[in-house]
């Protein structure tokens, strides 16, 4: 993982959830099918935006023919370790408990409709 990770605006975390829902490699056609559409987005936003992840060190790139492909540098687990590391450090100040105070309503938790009893030591 890289010492240097920083987290990522919505629009390129977006592109990030696309590249690792699919088997790389990874090309803007992909993207706009699955995102940029949507978005309304132009495909030179879309080649912005991954060149800029490619700036940032989230994914390198290859010239094939007149194409562009993407491959992912970050695993989707390693990013969301950071960013959850990241939101528990600057809003819990790293502790767990004060995560879990937070989230604490009533004894219960509920995850998709799971009841979860949560028992304080």
């Amino acid at each position: 993982m890289m010492k240097t990770m920083k987290k990522l605006p919505d629009a390129e975390f977006d592109i990030m959830k696309v590249v690792w829902a699919n088997n790389p490699p990874i090309t803007t056609n992909i993207i706009m099918q699955e995102l940029g559409n949507e978005r309304e987005w132009r495909a030179q936003t879309v080649i912005s935006l991954m060149l800029r992840l490619v700036e940032r060190g989230f994914l390198r790139t290859e010239k094939n023919g007149k194409e562009r492909t993407y491959f992912p540098l970050i695993s989707k687990e390693d990013y969301l370790k950071f960013e959850t590391g990241d939101f528990i450090e600057r809003y819990h100040g790293n502790s767990f408990t004060s995560l879990v105070a937070t989230l604490y309503d009533g004894n219960k938790l509920c995850h998709k409709g799971v009841e979860i009893i949560v028992h304080w030591c």
